[in-house]
């Protein structure tokens, strides 16, 4: 069991909370009272620390900003990296009943305004990205497709800066995210959800 250090601003302390604990359910009202030491991510209200990014996996994402904010400059589609909290409509599967996740994607393309606030983003963005960490777990990986799949995502990368590759999961229309194809270098990702939007893999895997 992993322990988590968080700093409570009403009693002007760290404390120690264990994770995970299945009778604890934290909201979206507690994260915001929380000053942390750590990054952390909220799926269901269940607190999961974020793996350190390596190097690889900085040159990827700043390689994949750069991109994709130049390609949307202009347009109504806003671009926003890590650290940025996205709340998402899912629900606790044990209680018919909405409980608080909020994620922070490496990257995410937002379409409608309406969802961006001074928190970061209300809804589901239109495009999530995300970079593997050699500390990323399976269970994460697959809970984070959920959750999105859940949310509606429309178009879902995951990136590997390892093997160097990417593979793509389109929302359909009974509601799933399914793997499309898998992108390497050399190849040329154009954008389901974003049109117009183009990713030349050998240029973001450059560092």
């Amino acid at each position: 069991m992993s322990k988590l250090t968080i700093y409570d601003s009403e009693e002007d302390k760290f404390s120690v909370v264990e994770e995970p604990d299945p009778s604890i359910q934290y909201t979206y009202a507690d994260y915001l009272q929380w000053k942390f030491e750590e990054s952390l991510e909220l799926f269901r209200g269940r607190i999961y620390k974020l793996a350190a990014p390596g190097t690889k996996h900085q040159a990827v994402s700043r390689n994949l900003l750069v991109a994709t904010t130049q390609q949307l400059k202009g347009r109504a589609c806003q671009v926003f990296a890590a650290h940025f909290d996205v709340r998402l409509p899912v629900k606790n599967r044990r209680k018919d009943t909405e409980v608080n996740t909020v994620v922070q994607p490496d990257l995410c393309v937002i379409c409608d305004p309406t969802k961006i606030d001074e928190r970061g983003c209300c809804g589901a963005p239109d495009l999530v990205v995300e970079i593997l960490s050699p500390g990323n777990s399976r269970k994460e990986i697959k809970l984070k497709h959920e959750l999105y799949e859940e949310a509606g995502v429309k178009e879902y990368w995951i990136i590997n800066p390892a093997e160097e590759n990417l593979v793509v999961f389109l929302l359909t229309e009974q509601g799933k995210l399914e793997g499309l194809k898998m992108y390497a270098t050399g190849d040329t990702l154009q954008s389901t959800a974003i049109p117009g939007l183009a990713i030349h893999l050998t240029e973001i895997f450059n560092n």
